[in-house]
């Protein structure tokens, strides 16, 4: 009797063990369910400009339920409290492992993001997987400080039924686009027989106008980033034809130089075109007083948009830069990708992806990204420099009025905007 009581007595003593074994290892900080993977929260810094935040919020939820370790808490941000609110965590010595980042501002987090490339096969092989023509806005120092998520282009937008009224047929093949005069034949053949009020509206933004600078062989700053190049015989030339649009009536005065909105002036169905970008594609899709599209640019000497767009990026001194480049990865996947973008009414950055099922404005979207494929490298290079850039863009859009106006020659406003443009890089240097 005395030997079977010592038996289940060692047995309790066994089964309690075993029990406070369990307990402890359930206590083990940095453990998780499965494979002794820590639990991390990942803190992801986002903004939203229509309902890309709840896609997102979906996506995340799938991306926790295959990893049970990993929590991403979404922290949302006005895009006007973005940059503050990412330089405050910062300096206070806790960056979030993510942000969603926008071209501004990814020159002046560059020191601080981690290198996607280094654990994804290298730089090159990274990006290999992008569009060409968005390379120079987040490779910096042969490093991959973001990962593009979507991506913008310039281009046209189309009244259908004024067109159709006056008997004019838009180009319908990468090649057979307009050049810039026969764009403007076309306009006022749909002004005077289509009854359109105004051939051309133009976004009042430098980024658009420069569209037309890339086109005819220009460029805002030198190659080597060294000096003003808008100002040579190509600045010059865009600038003198963007007059000629306004002196010709194709583009109203009033956008440029009365501050009217073009958008508006689209939704009234008087106007033949608006020079705007894939995102309006989204904007206008409760238009229903007339029929409207997509047509390919008007070409100089080049086709050539401009690339923009959002990008997704980690951020050092985190602890957690591995699970962050981890879901970097996984939300930029050809799969996961498409799915966001399509559902957003985005342009997606991945070679694989040019062509997507979008519930609405398919064909539409592939014109936008078929104007990307053709996009030279001056434009993302320019624009890239994003320490420059705002320092001088705003001279260049009181310039571009001042042409308008016929206050200043073409010549004479772009040597100005050279001399801002040499004085910003100047600056940088010191």
């Amino acid at each position: 009797m005395k030997k079977a009581t010592k038996i289940v007595s060692i047995a309790m003593v066994l089964v309690l063990m075993a029990l406070m074994s369990i307990a402890c290892a359930k206590k083990e900080p940095g453990t998780g369910a499965a494979g002794g993977q820590k639990n991390v929260t990942l803190d992801f810094v986002w903004f939203s400009d229509g309902n890309e935040g709840d896609i997102m919020k979906g996506i995340i939820k799938e991306y926790e339920a295959k990893n049970a370790n990993v929590k991403v808490n979404m922290i949302e941000v006005p895009y006007k409290d973005l940059s503050t609110k990412l330089k405050t965590m910062i300096s206070g010595g806790k960056p979030p492992a993510l942000a969603r980042i926008s071209t501004t501002e990814l020159g002046a987090f560059a020191n601080q993001a981690v290198d996607l490339g280094a654990s994804n096969g290298g730089v090159e092989t990274y990006t290999a997987q992008f569009i060409d023509s968005l390379k120079p806005y987040y490779v910096v120092n042969n490093k991959a400080i973001a990962a593009p998520m979507d991506v913008t282009a310039n281009g046209l937008l189309y009244n259908k039924t004024l067109f159709d009224k006056a008997g004019v047929k838009v180009p319908t093949s990468p090649d057979a686009v307009w050049t810039w005069d026969e764009f403007s034949a076309a306009m006022k053949q749909v002004m005077e027989k289509g009854g359109a009020k105004y051939g051309l509206v133009w976004d009042l933004t430098p980024h658009r106008w420069s569209t037309l600078l890339y086109q005819l062989g220009g460029r805002m700053i030198s190659p080597d980033g060294t000096k003003a190049a808008i100002n040579n015989e190509a600045g010059v030339q865009a600038a003198e034809y963007f007059k000629k649009l306004h002196n010709d009536g194709i583009i109203p005065v009033s956008v440029w130089l009365g501050g009217e909105n073009p958008n508006n002036l689209f939704r009234t169905g008087t106007v033949a075109a608006h020079f705007a970008g894939n995102w309006m594609i989204s904007n206008y899709k409760d238009i229903t007083n007339f029929e409207w599209g997509v047509t390919y640019m008007p070409k100089g000497k080049v086709r050539s948009s401009v690339p923009g767009g959002k990008f997704a990026m980690a951020f050092q001194k985190t602890g957690v830069e591995k699970e962050a480049t981890d879901f970097i990865n996984y939300i930029t996947t050809k799969e996961v990708n498409s799915k966001y973008n399509k559902e957003a009414l985005f342009l997606s950055p991945r070679k694989d992806s040019a062509k997507l099922d979008y519930a609405f404005g398919k064909e539409m979207m592939e014109v936008f990204s078929n104007e990307l494929n053709n996009t030279v490298p001056a434009a993302a290079e320019d624009w890239s420099k994003q320490t420059i850039v705002p320092k001088f863009s705003n001279d260049l859009k009181t310039t571009l009025m001042e042409v308008i106006a016929g206050k200043t020659t073409a010549k004479d406003g772009m040597d100005k905007v050279a001399k801002v443009i040499d004085k910003a890089i100047a600056d940088e240097k010191k």
